[in-house]
């Protein structure tokens, strides 16, 4: 009866924080797709100072909601060890793209998004952590698979179509300048080279397990659809706009399309 009650009571307990983390989580998503839909409107309002803080906020709250999606399904030991992987890694990376020009081109960051940390800004290895799993996931939804080149190529190329939008954006807003601008709306196009190589090496490193689906899927999504409409219509950038949208999109249908096939 004793050991009856205590796994009631121990399942009861995990119940308990299973919801708490969900609404957690919930609230951080949340949070996180207010910030980017308000951007706009408060810039508006007070002016450019307004970007710099909405930016710095939405990265927290996406890795924030990130990680703990990773916990829910990965356990807090395995989540620790990828994100003690990527951002480190991923600061380096830049501090060397960044000092000499590989693997992405000749550039530099500037003060506006500060604090920097050897001249890459601290929120940098953030924004390639909560955006690292949701590539995961849509390499595993169209693979099937957690390892091999494949999960990693797809792994890379998901998550380099992102910055088809991210870095028109932010040298239009002067987070970080092009020694030699180049013939994507004035970024080189070994950028992407080198964020696709990037990428698939942090992949190989972190080697994660499955990723949720649905949930990282959903960040994804809502990023590729943030991204859209917020450089159409409200940043004036509408080549960004829509070489983004169909780059994202085609990743997002691929994801999609695989998991209703199976």
């Amino acid at each position: 009866m004793t050991a009856t009650l205590r796994e009631q009571f121990n399942q009861w307990r995990s119940n308990l924080q299973t919801h708490a983390l969900l609404r957690l989580t919930t609230g951080l998503l949340v949070a996180w797709l207010l910030t980017m839909i308000s951007i706009p409107i408060i810039r508006w309002v007070i002016g450019d100072d307004a970007l710099h803080y909405g930016v710095m906020a939405g990265v927290l709250f996406q890795t924030a909601a990130v990680l703990l999606i990773c916990r829910h399904a990965w356990g807090a030991a395995t989540t620790a060890r990828i994100a003690a992987l990527v951002i480190p890694l991923s600061w380096l990376i830049e501090r060397i793209g960044s000092a000499t020009g590989f693997p992405f081109g000749p550039y530099h960051y500037t003060e506006a998004l500060s604090p920097l940390i050897g001249g890459v800004p601290a929120v940098i290895p953030l924004a390639w952590l909560m955006m690292l799993p949701p590539a995961w996931a849509v390499a595993y939804a169209i693979t099937g698979a957690v390892r091999g080149r494949r999960f990693v190529f797809v792994s890379g190329l998901a998550f380099t179509a992102w910055d088809l939008f991210l870095d028109p954006q932010m040298v239009g807003w002067g987070y970080w300048v092009w020694e030699t601008p180049g013939l994507y709306f004035g970024i080189p196009l070994v950028n992407f080279l080198g964020w696709a190589l990037s990428a698939m090496a942090l992949t190989w490193v972190a080697r994660p397990p499955a990723p949720p689906l649905p949930p990282l899927l959903f960040v994804y999504a809502a990023v590729w659809l943030l991204q859209s409409i917020g450089l159409f219509f409200f940043w004036r950038m509408p080549g960004p706009a829509l070489f983004g949208f169909l780059g994202m999109g085609a990743f997002l249908v691929a994801a999609l399309t695989q998991l209703r096939r199976r």
